[in-house]
């Protein structure tokens, strides 16, 4: 354990951090950068005595309970996690879940496809973010819970909008058993994520197709290059899709273009104006 790096690690994360971003009131007489010793530790649920002597380097090796504490309490990404867990002198373990924290690059990049519809998802098919066009053509987001943004949950459990399935997407099948197959690798990838095995046992239990395909203990799938929107408003639009994996977050970004030229294309620009009229999402 370093304590010394470990103490200077935990004052530059806490002062960078400010009382907004945990939603705690700033205060009329705020002279220290960032967070109060005090907050960090309410947030870690530790004792303000203990984590004092954390930053002081005079503090016992801390638990991998409060290094935990530690990491959700600072926000720290996913490599900070890992350096705090090595100047402990814990090496770390994999990630509790998958993480829904999308990277402020791949944001601005949503935004800076006007023309393409982008999603992105976590290991589990969750909907994390999207741009306005994505919204259009599939549904408003930002109206919807956590819990109903889950493709694989509404692939098998609905609900199903105008009587389709999953937007009526023309594979919707395929994309059924690739589903299946990727929360099963991602069940093995994070074996221990309560909110991963209550998915797995609510499809198990609600879903007689997904029962059957979980059985198959498959977990390759193959890729979906070209899929049709069955769209209420505009009909259907047959896109390119491609997906980009991000590596260290374990998500994927889900990109559906038109061919140049085609009637795709104008019915894509028809609808990112229709969109536009009828929803307010945001990514």
């Amino acid at each position: 354990m370093d304590r010394r790096e470990l103490a200077d690690f935990l004052r530059s994360r806490r002062e960078r951090i400010t009382p907004a971003d945990v939603g705690l009131p700033a205060g009329p007489r705020r002279r220290t950068p960032g967070l109060r010793r005090e907050e960090v530790a309410q947030l870690a649920f530790i004792s303000t005595e203990y984590y004092t002597r954390l930053e002081q380097a005079r503090g016992p090796r801390p638990s991998r309970e409060v290094l935990s504490g530690l990491t959700r309490a600072l926000r720290l990404s996913d490599a900070e996690r890992d350096h705090l867990h090595h100047l402990a002198g814990a090496p770390p373990g994999p990630p509790a879940g998958p993480s829904r924290e999308v990277r402020q690059s791949i944001l601005d990049l949503l935004r800076r496809l006007p023309q393409a519809a982008a999603i992105v998802t976590s290991a589990t098919w969750e909907v994390l973010a999207w741009n306005e066009l994505a919204a259009a053509l599939m549904e408003d987001f930002s109206a919807l819970s956590r819990r109903d943004r889950n493709l694989v949950r509404r692939t098998f459990l609905g609900p199903r909008l105008h009587g389709r399935r999953l937007y009526g997407v023309s594979d919707a099948d395929t994309f059924a058993r690739s589903a299946a197959q990727d929360l099963r690798a991602a069940a093995a990838r994070y074996p221990d994520d309560p909110e991963v095995n209550e998915l797995v046992a609510e499809l198990r239990a609600g879903s007689p197709e997904f029962a059957r395909l979980w059985a198959s203990h498959d977990v390759t799938a193959e890729p979906t290059l070209c899929k049709t929107f069955e769209h209420p408003l505009v009909g259907p639009i047959a896109v390119n899709c491609d997906v980009l994996d991000i590596a260290d977050r374990d998500q994927r970004v889900v990109i559906y273009t038109a061919t140049p030229g085609s009637p795709t294309e104008q019915a894509l620009q028809l609808l990112s104006v229709i969109g536009t009229q009828r929803m307010d999402a945001t990514a």
